[in-house]
């Protein structure tokens, strides 16, 4: 081939290639890759006053929403546009019509926002998901794939930082 034809070639590949390999891939984040590097430590957890679990979950079942700590936690800019996916619980906002949950909060750990204060906003994920999830279901962990966007959404029960209108959410399945 003459050195034209290869210049050509090349050109061409470069003009019309593709986008890099992994460039629209689905990434798997955990939670603390949705808090920034040099984000100040979160404040300690508030302590319950409780003299057994029991009284501080009656306690927190019969009385107002605990308050959330940081709900204007720094979140990771980077990561708005990003197709990903990450394990959680649901705290359920909005049911339809089947009972299933269609709008939540997508937290780390079981309770969050409802037996416990809210975790900080940078640790909260407000989900729309046109299938929802089976109210039955909640004390299991899930998946969530999507687009995540860097935006603060404010609900009844906490401000999340990060919202995703999800494609995907199944079950966490842990190996055995």
């Amino acid at each position: 081939m003459t050195r034209a034809l290869l210049t050509g070639l090349l050109a061409l590949l470069l003009v019309t290639g593709t986008a890099p390999a992994g460039a629209d891939a689905l990434r798997e984040l955990n939670w603390a890759e949705l808090i920034p590097a040099d984000a100040p430590p979160e404040p300690p957890p508030l302590p319950l006053h409780a003299q057994t679990l029991a009284d501080a979950l009656a306690a927190a079942e019969s009385g107002p929403a605990a308050l959330q700590q940081s709900p204007a936690a720094p979140v990771v800019q980077a990561l708005d546009g990003q197709r990903i996916k990450l394990p959680g619980y649901v705290v359920p906002l909005d049911v339809n019509e089947d009972g299933n949950v269609t709008t939540f909060l997508f937290v780390p750990y079981l309770g969050a926002c409802i037996h416990v204060p809210p975790p900080p906003s940078n640790q909260i994920v407000y989900i729309e998901h046109a299938d929802g999830v089976r109210l039955d279901a909640l004390y299991q962990p899930f998946w969530v794939e999507g687009t995540l966007h860097v935006e603060a959404t404010h609900s009844e029960l906490a401000q999340a930082g990060y919202r995703m209108r999800a494609s995907k959410l199944y079950p966490y399945d842990t190996p055995d």
